[in-house]
């Protein structure tokens, strides 16, 4: 019995000082239909409100440049933590890094595009609240690539 119950208060000592598990996940972010294969396509996630619109790319959690082949192209972020999220994506055709305006217009030459968004445009711009999704399992999202 004494051998039982010190076994017992072994095994909660042991799992009550055990640092806690915390959950991490994988978001893949999946963009098709590109003009065109030429240049690159810049994925950035977000974690918090107010970061997106980023047209410079200062204020993402993480950002990842991947390679586009047949008009398409896809970036794997693991181990996130449980959370709110949104996604910003540039088909960054010239490779400069960063998003060309047209000429005398605020609007971009280049593909944009961001999680929860079909179109774009002055009167519905881009934010985070309505970019967000929350992370909780391995997530797909397909982000809708505009060109204006």
């Amino acid at each position: 019995m004494e051998k039982a119950i010190i076994l017992s208060l072994l095994l909660f000592v042991a799992t009550a000082t055990r640092p806690k598990r915390t959950d991490l996940y994988d978001l893949t972010i999946k963009v098709r239909d590109l003009r065109n294969s030429e240049g690159s396509v810049i994925f950035a996630i977000y974690n918090r409100d107010g970061t997106i619109p980023d047209e410079n790319f200062k204020d993402y959690y993480k950002k990842q440049i991947a390679k586009i082949s047949g008009n398409k192209a896809q970036s794997v972020f693991s181990n996130l933590p449980m959370g709110k999220y949104a996604v910003s994506i540039l088909h960054d055709e010239n490779n400069n890094g960063k998003i060309d305006k047209k000429f005398m217009l605020p609007l971009p030459k280049e593909g944009v595009g961001f999680s929860n968004y079909d179109d774009f445009g002055l009167t519905n711009r881009p934010n985070f609240e309505h970019a967000c999704f929350y992370l909780d399992q391995d997530t797909v999202v397909t982000v809708k690539i505009i060109y204006k």
